[in-house]
């Protein structure tokens, strides 16, 4: 039998930053490897490098923190076949296990116990037209569906679509995240506001990169 490995860019203990579960410490392992070129990335160091790592070496890093939630995070960490095995395992230790995909690539084969947290591109990514959206049809309420908007055209986008898709009818949140740098926060909770965005999607938040602000922008490892 063959020994699993999966190339990792960094495992690290920090707070969770984003989604529904922001705030919580959670272990992160992120993985090479990407196959989108958002405009905004901010992970652009995760496209090359790693380490090829074996499934008890990573468990023994995540181990040795002791915290019971675990996202798994990229660059697009669904480019590497075994991470699905890999999910699974940590599953089945009784992880909470936290999926940051990029909305790309086939869900179907992650394992229903992982709290997938799904970006759809918005057009200033200049990625929307990769998105993967037979994936709506496999999320479930534990699941979240995340816009990043730069600019008032993403945002009318975003709202657009998660009413096509009846986004709140499907998962549990809908996370509206301005592009760190390029759309001041406040724009985007005023659009949110004025268009009493409650009644049609009440299951919408809006969020920031709480790490952004706890931290400098650049640190790594956070």
């Amino acid at each position: 039998m063959s020994v699993r490995t999966l190339k990792i860019n960094e495992i690290f203990y920090s707070i969770q930053g984003e989604s529904s579960y922001a705030g919580c410490p959670c272990v992160f392992v992120r993985l090479t490897f990407c196959n989108l070129r958002c405009t905004y990335c901010d992970t652009e160091y995760a496209f090359y490098g790693g380490e090829d790592r074996t499934f008890d070496e990573i468990l023994a890093a995540i181990e040795a923190y002791d915290c019971r939630t675990v996202e798994i995070t990229g660059g697009e960490p669904l480019v590497q076949a075994p991470v699905f095995d890999f999910m699974r395992m940590l599953c089945d230790r009784g992880y909470r296990v936290l999926l940051e995909t990029g909305g790309s690539l086939d869900v179907s084969h992650v394992d229903p116990r992982v709290i997938k947290i799904m970006d759809l591109k918005c057009p200033s990514s200049g990625m929307s037209h990769r998105n993967f959206l037979s994936n709506i049809d496999i999320l479930s309420p534990q699941d979240e569906v995340k816009f990043v908007i730069g600019t008032k055209e993403d945002y009318q986008w975003a709202v657009k679509t998660a009413r096509a898709l009846r986004l709140h009818e499907r998962i549990g949140a809908v996370l509206l995240s301005p592009v760190f740098g390029q759309l001041e926060p406040v724009k985007l909770v005023e659009w949110v506001l004025e268009d009493r965005l409650q009644a049609s999607l009440p299951n919408l938040r809006f969020q920031l990169q709480l790490h952004k602000f706890i931290w400098s922008p650049e640190t790594r490892g956070v």
